[in-house]
Order: C-alpha cells, then structure tokens, then sequence
C-alpha cells in the first residue's frame, strides 16, 4: 500500500515537472514568435504561432486569444486564408472582452474573400463600439453596394500578360521606362539561375523580389523577360561582413548583410533615371524598406543611391511614383503622424534635394493602407487602399485633382475619389497600375483568383466608343432608294451631305454627347426629317434609323386612319398616323395638299358623299389644332366616285386581285362574299396627294 501511495506521488511530481517543462517551451517560442512578429517577419511569426497555439490549456483564455489573434494578423498581412480561422478562435476565446478590433479584422478577411454577407456582420458589431471608424464605415457600405456595383461594370477591358507572368511565382507592379511605352520593368520573386541567393523571405515566405526588364521587338512583341542589367548585381554584389555604422556607437560588432530585395520602381520622363524600392537584411532581421535611385548609361543601371526622405533611418518607405515633371516624388511609407497603417506622402524636389515629406491628407489616405501610387502627366493620381469603399484587398482608385482645400490651416491640393470599379478591382489585391502613355492602355497587378496569392499581371485596354446611325432609304411602297441624299446636322457643328448606297442604305459615324437633325431627300419625293442624340450613352452604341419618303405623283393612302361608325369622328387609335401626317408636313413647309376621304360602295351615293366630305375635315381640323395653316390643307369628300386602282404592291398583298383592277361595283360583286368585303375595306380610305410644293417661296 505504502509502494502504491509512493509511486502515485513519484507520478505526480514528474508530472508537474514535465508540466513546468512544457510551459517553459511554450513561453520560450511565443517570445520567439513574438520578436519575430515585432520585426515584421509574419510568415515565420505565423508558423511559429501555428505551433505554440495548441500547446496552450484552454483555461489560459486570454493567451490563447490573444496568440489566435496574433496568428491572424500574421495571415491578413500575407494574404493566407487560415486568418478567417486564427480570427474565429480568438473570437471564441473572448478576445472581443479585450479589444473588439477582431470583429474588423475578421470582417477585412472575410470580405477579401467575398463573403460579403459575413463580413457585413463583422463590421456592424465593430461599429457598435466604434460607430465613427471611417474603414469599417467604408467596409460596411462596400458590402451593401456590391450587388449594384457588379452590375455597372466598367468599359475597360483586362486579359492576363502572359508574356510577363511565371507560374507559382509572383509578378507585379510593371512600370513603363519613359514615355515611348516599348519598354517596362515590374517585380517578381520568381527563380533565376543568375540569383546567387534563392533563399525565402521571413515576411512572405516565398523568395525574394528583384526587378525584371523585358521590351518590345520590331514587330511590337515583347521580348523575353531578365533581370535588370546591372541593376541586381549593383544592389547586391557578394555578401560581406561589413562593420556597424558610427551611428551605432559600436563599431566592434559585425553584421551579415543577406540579398537585397529590389521592388516596386518608377522612371523620369525620358527613361534615363530610376526610382525603386530596396531592402536588404541585416543578421536575418528585416530592416524595412527604403527608396534608392539609379541612373542608366551605356544600357546598364549605375551602383543604387538611397533617396534621404527622413532624418529617422527606422521609417520604412517604398512604391515610388514621380511625377511628369520630375520634382515631386510620392511613395507609401507608416512614418509617424499619419492616418494609420500605411500612408501616401510626397516630397519636392529643390536645389538638388528632396523635402521634408507631407502626408496626401484625408481625402487620400485612411487608418487602413494606401499604397502603390502612379501619377500621371495631368496629375492624376492612381493608388490602391483597402481603407475606402472597395470590393475587398486593395482596391485601385482613381484621385482627380480638385479645387484647394484647407487642412491644418494650410491651403492643400483638394481631391475628387473614385473606385476604379470592375474589372480593375476584384474582391483580392488589385494595385500596381501602369499607363502607357497618355493612352488609357496599359498594365495592372492583382492576386484574383490565385489560390496561393500569387501576383499576376494583367493589360488592359479601353476600346474606342463608336457611334453610329445606319438604316435604309425607302420610298412609301416599300422599295428602296438608291439615288437618296442624307444631310446631318449636329449642334457640334457638324453639317455632312451623303449619298445612300446602291442599295439605299447608309452609316454615319456620330459624336458622343451630340444633338443631330437628320434630311434624307430624294427627286420626286417628299423630303424626311429625324432627331437623334448620344447623351448618357457609356458604351459604344448603333442607332437604326429608316427613312420612307413619300411620292409626289399619285396619292398616298393613310394606314390606320379610323372613323366611329356611320360617323366621321375621328377615333383615338387614328392620332398617330395623324400625327405622322402632321411630322411630314413640318418637315416639308412649302407643300399644300389636298386630304381626301372615300367609302366603300354600299349605300346612297349622296350619303356616303356627305359622309366623305365630314370624315376630310375632321382630319383637317385635327391638323390645323396640331399647328398646321389652313391654306396649306383642302380637304374633299369623294364618298364612292374613286374606287382603288389595284397596284403590284396591292396584287402581292391579295393575288385575287389583279394589277390594275378598278375595285368598281362590276369587279366586286362579282367576288366571294369574303373577298368583296376586303374590297370594300380597301375602298374605305383616307388618302393625301401634294398639289404644290411652292408654298410661300415666291
């Protein structure tokens, strides 16, 4: 008994040995966790994280929440998918209590998915305690939006760059060099034999980046893609022991300086100096990035210099975007006093030296990240953000420069902000724009669709908003016009005369945002007039427009013109071909025509006469209320005297009837009753001929 009581309490000591063993290793690789988080290296933090969090009871509540949460900012910062499950558990075990940031940063990682449903919920329980929080504010919105957003797609047009992406590596961020648009440089982490260090990043995980050139053959393909020459070479050299700066005070400690990791770059107008992002390790530690500059001769880029834009080494800063005339310099940097998280500065150039750098304001820049610049030659500004309203990642806007606006009592450059919409922006990281030229053609970056994160590159291109109007030139029977002339007039100062193909028809190229009048004319026809503008249109658009012209040798029979029964009031369905009657006698103001009625042949001759000639001046009136003048109008009642003369076009509708058939009493009766009442319906018209077409000239 004695033996047992012993063993249980050997048992039990060993065990809190091994207990205390145990917790000395977890606290020991959180530290190390933690440094490595500290210093920016996420992936390792994360892996390392990854390890530690099982390792910790399920009492210890607020450690394990705050090592899940830890393990999901490592995730949201490399753009890995396990963040939506680090963030969950930190929720479970009550890191909200602490601080309700969780809920925001589970909502960025579920909306960069496109859940947007889910995400909607994390940034309403966020905003519960910070209702003023402008990213979640712009998150939530973003959310409820995407649905009309998806349906306004932009007329950009995007395709993978296939000339410069590389499987399961990353490419991104191109850049033209100078103006001409036949040459470009991006970054990309992909192998190169040429590389004496391939080794991964603590930060990503995946390779370092270097900067690639690649341009254009004479018959305009582009030609393979290399390392930058002498540029790599430059940043790197071989790696060497070098001793610590004065600045450090201790000149006996030595430091291995590891590959430099060349990124993000930009170019003067004329192509000859370049901007770019640099980084090299020192001891294995990520130092932060800074900007350095280089010159071209002979083909080769010179040993790079950095660009001092802050007194304070610490600050990290990169993704250069100078301007057109090469004085202002504008890049990301999370140097003190901004918005939070990353931030877009600037600073002038002046006598050889850049300035103190200022923050773009507001209006540009949020608690989220600002990043990737490009201005243009007009001074538009391009950037990516993941703090404004967007489909989730970064997100590419457009910043146009606006009027002044007064910030810290100082008068600034004001901005208007737009969403570059879809297909630019998906719901990954989209960034990295480049244009060629002042066209608005050119490339773009984004890790849409890349189950690894990857970065591709894409081009992109606007196509040519057309506008035009085509149709054909008919006369009233239906058969076309070849001799027909079509005069346009636009209040843009167009005024165009064309002759109509051989078959009658045309097309007209047209102006966006223009008023036209149309004529088409023809000899022995009445002349046609047409409106017709390109307001509001926001993609290529094709009007059809036909022209019939009446004749002005024999009368013309008005479809659909009708009459209550036995009665000549005019009913509501006869308006519109009225109204057509009153169109072309606008559009004709020095013709005077003669408006005529008829009837069928059953009934008093007298009657149906009478009849006749109140049914014409109905019709007469109607015109004269619609404006037209009296003396241009005669209106005749020829009651049953004028049965129709069967023409080709008539035979072809009813083959009984023969060409030129008088549809008289004799013809008719002797007809099936069926065919003798189409007959009378035939007779039954209203009709107008032209008697002059000299009205008031003389």
């Amino acid at each position: 008994m004695r033996r047992s009581t012993l063993h249980i309490v050997r048992l039990i000591c060993l065990l809190a040995f091994v207990g205390g063993f145990v917790g000395c290793g977890v606290q020991k690789q959180l530290k190390r966790a933690d440094k490595k988080y500290a210093i920016g290296e996420y992936y390792e933090a994360a892996q390392l994280y990854k390890k530690v969090y099982p390792k910790i009871k399920r009492q210890q509540k607020p450690l394990k929440a705050e090592v899940a949460f830890k393990q999901g900012e490592c995730y949201r910062l490399i753009n890995h998918p396990r963040a939506v499950t680090a963030y969950k558990n930190a929720i479970t075990y009550k890191y909200q209590f602490t601080d309700s940031i969780v809920y925001l940063r589970q909502a960025q990682v579920l909306h960069y998915q496109g859940k947007y449903a889910d995400a909607l919920r994390g940034y309403e329980l966020y905003l519960e305690s910070h209702p003023d929080d402008y990213v979640a504010q712009a998150g939530k919105y973003a959310c409820l939006q995407m649905e009309s957003w998806r349906k306004e797609p932009t007329r950009y047009q995007i395709r993978l760059a296939n000339d410069f992406n590389q499987k399961r590596y990353s490419s991104f961020s191109p850049c033209f060099i100078g103006t001409n648009a036949d040459a470009l440089m991006f970054t990309s982490n992909r192998v190169e034999r040429k590389k004496k260090d391939n080794k991964n990043s603590p930060v990503t995980g995946v390779p370092v980046n270097q900067i690639y050139s690649t341009r254009k053959d004479a018959q305009g393909k582009w030609v393979e893609v290399e390392l930058a020459e002498g540029l790599y070479e430059a940043a790197n050299g071989e790696d060497a022991e070098v001793s610590e700066s004065e600045d450090e005070g201790d000149t006996s400690q030595k430091r291995k300086e590891g590959t430099a990791e060349l990124g993000v770059c930009c170019f003067s107008a004329d192509g000859h100096t370049m901007y770019f992002t640099y980084s090299k390790p020192i001891n294995g530690m990520d130092v932060g990035a800074h900007i350095y500059t280089s010159s071209r001769a002979s083909g080769t880029w010179a040993d790079p210099q950095e660009v001092k834009l802050f007194k304070d080494s610490t600050i990290t800063c990169g993704h250069p975007a100078l301007s057109y005339s090469g004085d202002t310099l504008y890049f990301a940097s999370d140097a003190p006093n901004g918005y939070g998280g990353k931030d877009i500065w600037f600073s002038v150039q002046d006598g050889g030296n850049w300035s103190v750098p200022m923050n773009m304001g507001p209006q540009i820049n949020t608690s989220g990240d600002e990043m990737f610049p490009t201005i243009r030659r007009d001074g538009t500004l391009y950037f990516s953000s993941n703090g404004h309203p967007g489909y989730g990642g970064l997100d590419i806007f457009k910043a146009i420069p606006d009027s002044m606006v007064m910030r810290d009592s100082l008068l600034e450059q004001g901005w208007q902000l737009f969403n570059m919409g879809t297909p630019f922006n998906s719901n990954g990281d989209d960034f990295g724009i480049t244009f060629a030229g002042d066209s608005e053609d050119g490339f773009f970056s984004s890790n849409r669709g890349q189950k690894k994160g990857q970065d591709m590159i894409y081009s992109f291109v606007l196509p040519e908003m057309i506008f035009a109007v085509e149709g054909t030139v008919f006369d009233n029977m239906g058969a076309t016009l070849s001799d027909a002339t079509l005069r346009i007039v636009g209040d843009d100062g167009t005024n165009a005369k064309l002759q109509v193909r051989r078959d009658g028809t045309y097309r007209v190229k047209l102006a966006k945002d223009v008023r036209y009048v149309m004529l088409a004319t023809s000899r022995g026809y009445l002349n046609q007039k047409q409106e017709l503008h390109t307001f509001g249109l926001r993609d290529s658009y094709t009007y059809t427009q036909d022209f019939v012209l009446t004749t002005l040798s024999k009368p013309v029979k008005m479809e659909n013109v009708f009459y209550e029964f036995a009665k000549w009031n005019i009913t509501k369905e006869s308006e519109i071909a009225l109204d057509d009657l009153v169109k072309l006698l606008n559009d004709n103001p020095n013709i005077t025509i003669e408006l005529s009625a008829h009837t069928d042949l059953v009934g008093n001759a007298a009657a149906n006469k009478t009849l006749s000639e109140k049914r014409a001046q109905s019709c007469v009136n109607y015109l004269i209320k619609k404006g037209i003048e009296t003396e241009r109008l005669t209106p005749v009642g020829y009651g049953k005297e004028r049965p129709v003369v069967a023409d080709k076009a008539l035979h072809n509708r009813y083959p009984f009837i023969p060409v030129e058939q008088v549809l008289d009493e004799e013809f008719i009766l002797s007809l099936p009753k069926d065919q003798q009442e189409v007959c009378n319906q035939i007779n039954r018209r209203t009709e107008f001929k032209v008697l002059k077409t000299t009205y008031k000239l003389y």
